[in-house]
């Protein structure tokens, strides 16, 4: 018999993960719960996390995982699927979201339950992106809205509202260039393999034909046949041109000698021009600039591989820039507001890591001394015998007072709402906290200027989209507080995190050495770099023209080099996401509500003068 469980959330969990064996028709299947990102994998599925508060979205959104996998894992056959996927990057994003429709689509005619459940779904998908916010086609991504119609087409349904407001501002476009190709759909859904000749038909409508690669459907013997025909059409001329400079050279002996001269006397003047200009660079003055200008940096310090298509449009600026002071004090006034019932927890953590900081400073004395501050304790022995000599105290300085503390704050979109404050609130906190204890703080956060690429998809699609551009967005790199300046004077930047259209997208290894190059930059002595953040890098418009790891190769990159340097203690948390895959010293929480308690307890950690206490709060979350 199992063992009972305390825990409120796992009947459901195990009879979910029963239902979903059986939909998708697989007795082996393994399920499992995670904060990583939901997935499939041969026979293993991934859902999202269930707490043992079960909420309603929590519930919702696992249901409608576990159904849109267990319908893909049933009607899914990657060998078909291999065969016609396309190599572009827009090609291959219109195939899979395309596939994904056709295998919930299926589904929902053999088990129409699931429909409604993979609507919850798809509309904490598409909150979690903005997309209700969109206004504009280009910021919608094309992929999402041709997946989002092929499911209405199929089911009738009506699609979330946010899945909605994309597909609407795409369907135009779509049923004008490829209207005729989509009157075919209902005959293809059952059969994957002409589904995908109908799609890879609706993404040469749509335009982007030159992705699709050679036809799988092409026999070979017709290649074979052509690879023939040109070999044979090449063969005799280049055969005739040698025989007939042949016949030439032996039919006329002298002409070919004096061609023998020509060519000597040309060498013999190429070689003096060349002597020439050996002499002439030879004569340069010292410090002359060489000809060639010298390679431009690389984009990345940390990997020389990695490209940006433009900078031109990227800022760093101060967050006072992007609000006026009065919508300033109402955003900082909404976020004391939304967190009024968390700020009393968070205080009582704030003094308990003051305290411990507090008690390192003032209770290390050195005693003994012939001069400082008189020892009472050798009160008594000096009254006996004024010239007693070593009867005085110092305090000694503090370690961790030369100290600067960098917060880094992913201001993506998926942070949206309570993770979002709370990491506001907490910045705001700590900071007080530690500018108490003369430890310098900056916060900073990042995100992008734009939803799917701004201005530097803009120039890259005017360019005619040339292959593989490196990073496609516009960066924004915000400045909340820096490290000189008071906490009293920079507290209402911390709201301009409320402020609708903000959060974006996220590039966090440009973020990451950004902060690092502020933080080493700095003349404290101590340098701490703490990065709190809810997911890998994402931005749309970069992973679809670029390989799907590029953003997070990077930040891989970028880790190692801050690691390895050694210059900047590195640590980071994650708000339901796995940021121990990524950082040496990072601690995972699955909640947002516990943000406070694990920031105070990293910092506190690395204050803690006892290195092997340090190991125990430090070392049990290293990455394995």
């Amino acid at each position: 018999m199992s063992k009972p469980t305390d825990n409120p959330a796992d009947p459901f969990k195990k009879a979910l993960a029963n239902a979903t064996k059986v939909m998708a028709d697989d007795s082996d299947l393994t399920v499992s719960y995670s904060v990583d990102p939901s997935g499939l994998s041969g026979d293993s599925m991934r859902l999202p996390q269930v707490s043992r508060r079960m909420t309603r979205e929590e519930v919702l959104l696992a249901r409608g995982t576990a159904d849109a996998l267990a319908l893909r894992h049933r009607f899914h056959d990657e060998g078909v699927h291999a065969r016609y996927a396309p190599p572009g990057d827009m090609a291959r994003d219109l195939y899979e979201a395309m596939e994904t429709a056709r295998c919930e689509a299926v589904g929902a005619r053999d088990m129409p339950g699931t429909a409604t459940n993979i609507d919850a779904k798809i509309a904490a998908d598409a909150a979690r992106l903005g997309f209700e916010r969109i206004t504009r086609s280009a910021d919608a991504p094309l992929p999402a809205a041709a997946g989002y119609l092929i499911r209405h087409l199929a089911t009738g349904r009506d699609m979330p509202p946010g899945a909605q407001n994309v597909m609407d501002l795409w369907r135009g476009f779509i049923e004008e260039q490829a209207g005729g190709t989509l009157e075919a759909l209902q005959e293809t859904l059952a059969d994957q393999a002409a589904f995908a000749r109908f799609a890879r038909k609706i993404i040469e409508d749509l335009g982007y034909g030159d992705q699709l690669g050679d036809d799988p459907d092409r026999p070979d013997e017709d290649q074979e046949d052509e690879a023939e025909e040109t070999g044979e059409e090449d063969d005799p001329d280049s055969q005739g041109e040698d025989d007939s400079e042949g016949d030439e050279a032996e039919a006329d002996p002298e002409r070919d000698q004096d061609d023998q001269q020509d060519a000597q006397q040309a060498q013999v003047s190429q070689d003096e021009m060349a002597d020439q200009e050996m002499d002439e660079e030879a004569e340069l003055p010292e410090g002359e600039a060489p000809l060639d200008p010298p390679p431009p940096p690389p984009a990345s310090e940390a990997d020389p591989g990695y490209m940006v298509y433009d900078t031109t449009h990227d800022e760093e600026i101060r967050a006072e820039e992007l609000a006026d002071p009065v919508e300033l004090e109402r955003l900082r006034a909404y976020l004391d507001q939304q967190l009024e019932p968390l700020k009393g927890a968070v205080s009582r953590l704030a003094n308990k890591l003051q305290r411990r900081l507090q008690a390192q400073q003032s209770r290390s004395w050195e005693f003994d001394l012939e001069e400082g501050i008189l020892d009472a304790g050798r009160l008594a022995r000096v009254v006996a015998n004024p010239t007693t000599p070593l009867s005085f105290k110092m305090e000694k300085d503090t370690e961790f007072r030369d100290t600067v503390v960098t917060i880094l704050l992913d201001n993506s979109g998926s942070m949206r709402g309570r993770p979002i404050s709370i990491a506001a609130i907490c910045a705001d906190v700590l900071a007080r906290t530690l500018e108490r204890c003369s430890v310098k703080v900056e916060i900073l956060g990042f995100t992008t200027r734009a939803w799917k690429g701004g201005q530097s998809r803009e120039a890259w699609l005017a360019a005619g989209r040339p292959q593989l551009p490196g990073r496609l967005n516009d960066l924004r790199h915000i400045i909340y507080k820096s490290a000189d300046a008071p906490m009293r004077r920079t507290r209402d930047n911390l709201g301009l995190m409320m402020k609708e259209g903000l959060l974006k997208e996220n590039i966090d290894g440009e973020a990451l050495e950004w902060a690092h190059r502020r933080t080493v930059a700095r003349r404290e002595a101590r340098k701490i770099l703490m990065v709190i953040s809810d997911g890998a890098p994402v931005d749309d418009s970069t992973l679809s023209v670029n390989p799907a790891n590029y953003l997070e190769k990077h930040l891989r990159n970028v880790i190692a080099m801050i690691e390895r340097r050694k210059q900047v203690e590195l640590l980071a948390i994650g708000i339901g996401h796995d940021v121990t895959r990524y950082y040496e010293r990072a601690v995972t929480i699955t909640d947002a509500d516990q943000l406070a308690g694990a920031m105070i307890e990293q910092l506190a950690a690395l204050f803690d003068s006892d290195p092997r206490a340090r190991a125990r709060v430090m070392g049990i979350r290293r990455a394995g």
